[in-house]
């Protein structure tokens, strides 16, 4: 089937579905299945639209379909020496581009290479009318002022399937570091926030049983004069950040419910924080913990944050943190606006949207 008729074909099947009120499930390569409340509706498969679409190294600028498996677009980007630098986690399975930017999640290189919807230029959506809309561009924004396209990073869906999606990549390093410090956890936090404030070349940043793991990029002589500078061990290298990036270290091979915290990088340790791995030099916390879902939430709160139970929910407890009157009403005018029969990935993320 034709490009074009793919996507006719799911502009039909969403009108079809608004007319009847009958909720879709939006399916992409499955690589975050977990990830959200469950969904029960009429599968909306987007898998088969895929492929890049427009690709000029020189612009750094790629465009491609929402269906595109990562690891496809990492390899033509990689011929140019080129990368995504959210590094998008596939976890069990392969990710397309469209989920991963649904998602809005990122790997260990994300706080320095920034997040999904920072490298976002415009996109095609199908939205919850059948709509076939595009916002943004490759180059500009839209009339409006405001980037509509950035309020899809992260919304799982539920405001409309990414047909196509335009983003910025970068060059990849020349040279990379891996190094490992013997250090505990409140002292490798004061050493991340000192380099972060010199002009240290990091892309990564974590600590783990009593380890602090960095990871250096840039040119050869940088990363040599700061390896140097640094000092420790040298880390088991890309082996240990893809680990990471997917959730393959044994810290994660737990039934336990784990929660991801967003905190102020600064943050002392917390009551809830009883096993942790720390990323993002401080600013994000993976966690097991014997407290309750409010105590958790509470705790974090308090400093700034917020806290996701990232997989292994009961199905009771709600796995994002709760909106508070404001927000709520954004949200729900944005699924009205976008989605008015309520019918992509509906309760996927709250309850009321």
């Amino acid at each position: 089937m034709a490009e074009g008729d793919i996507e006719q074909a799911l502009a039909d099947q969403v009108r079809d579905a608004a007319e009847r009120g009958q909720p879709l499930k939006l399916i992409g390569l499955n690589s975050k299945s977990f990830y959200g409340h469950a969904v029960e509706g009429e599968p909306l498969q987007l898998s088969g639209h895929s492929g890049i679409t427009r690709y000029e190294p020189t612009e750094l600028v790629l465009s491609a379909r929402g269906g595109t498996p990562v690891p496809e677009i990492e390899a033509a980007l990689a011929e140019n020496g080129q990368m995504l630098t959210f590094e998008p986690p596939g976890f069990d399975h392969t990710a397309s581009l469209g989920g991963a930017i649904a998602s809005g999640l990122g790997g260990p290189r994300r706080p320095w290479g920034g997040a999904p919807r920072d490298q976002l230029l415009g996109m095609t959506l199908l939205d919850g009318r059948g709509r076939i809309l595009h916002f943004g561009g490759e180059v500009m924004k839209n009339v409006a002022g405001y980037d509509l396209s950035r309020l899809m990073a992260g919304a799982l869906g539920t405001l409309g399937a990414l047909l196509e999606v335009s983003i910025k990549v970068l060059p990849a390093p020349t040279a990379e570091r891996s190094l490992v410090l013997e250090l505990p956890r409140e002292r490798a936090l004061q050493k991340m926030r000192e380099l972060a404030r010199q002009p240290a070349p990091l892309s990564a940043a974590c600590h783990l049983d009593d380890r602090l793991h960095i990871r250096l990029s840039g040119n050869s002589a940088s990363v040599a004069a700061w390896e140097n500078q640094i000092g420790g061990d040298v880390g088991d290298g890309e082996d240990f950040w893809q680990g990471l990036r997917n959730h393959r270290l044994r810290f994660f091979q737990s039934e336990r419910p784990l929660w991801r915290l967003s905190l102020p990088p600064a943050t002392s340790r917390l009551d809830c924080e009883q096993q942790v791995l720390t990323d993002w030099a401080g600013s994000q916390r993976w966690v097991y913990s014997s407290s309750s879902a409010m105590e958790i939430r509470d705790e974090v709160a308090k400093v700034g944050g917020h806290a996701i139970l990232f997989r292994h929910g009961d199905g009771k407890i709600p796995i994002f943190h709760p909106l508070d009157p404001v927000r709520e009403r954004l949200h729900c005018g944005l699924k009205k606006t976008f989605d008015p029969q309520a019918i992509l990935n509906p309760g996927h993320q709250y309850a009321s949207i």
